[in-house]
């Protein structure tokens, strides 16, 4: 397994488009289990304004064959910094992208996004209900209070 950035030296892709995910084999393959990422500092730029946004986005996927290389994730979750894009946009393309290359048993994604405009926008995408016997744990993100 020829792996981009595992034990390598890597910079940050300069754009989604450009950032390569790495799958490497599942290594409990017929198990059925949930992993966890959560990307808490994660930012994108706003499309109108240029001005940077900031979430804390959550993945949980249940593997199928491939598994996503952490190192992989978090240079591809980095290099929507400089990359403009409304909220349901970024956090839905980013589940359908691992969706549709990992192809995991079930993936969702919780985009839990800080106030721009006095207004928190939380976005949810899935790709379809969990497998029977999954254990989903609640992603464990309060919903925005601000200071009340």
């Amino acid at each position: 397994m020829d792996l981009a950035h595992l034990g390598k030296s890597s910079a940050l892709p300069s754009s989604p488009e450009e950032a390569q995910l790495d799958y490497p084999a599942n290594p409990r393959p017929g198990a059925l289990y949930l992993v966890r990422f959560a990307a808490p500092e994660f930012t994108s730029l706003c499309p109108v304004t240029g001005q940077p946004d900031f979430a804390h986005q959550v993945i949980d996927y249940a593997p199928g064959e491939t598994i996503v290389e952490s190192k992989s994730l978090k240079l591809f979750l980095g290099s929507f910094r400089n990359h403009c894009g409304f909220h349901e946009d970024v956090t839905v393309g980013i589940g359908q992208r691992l969706t549709e290359e990992m192809k995991p048993r079930w993936l969702r994604i919780g985009g839990y996004w800080y106030p721009r405009g006095g207004i928190p926008i939380d976005v949810f995408w899935q790709s379809g209900d969990p497998p029977a016997g999954l254990w989903v744990p609640d992603q464990g993100v309060a919903s925005y209070r601000g200071r009340g």
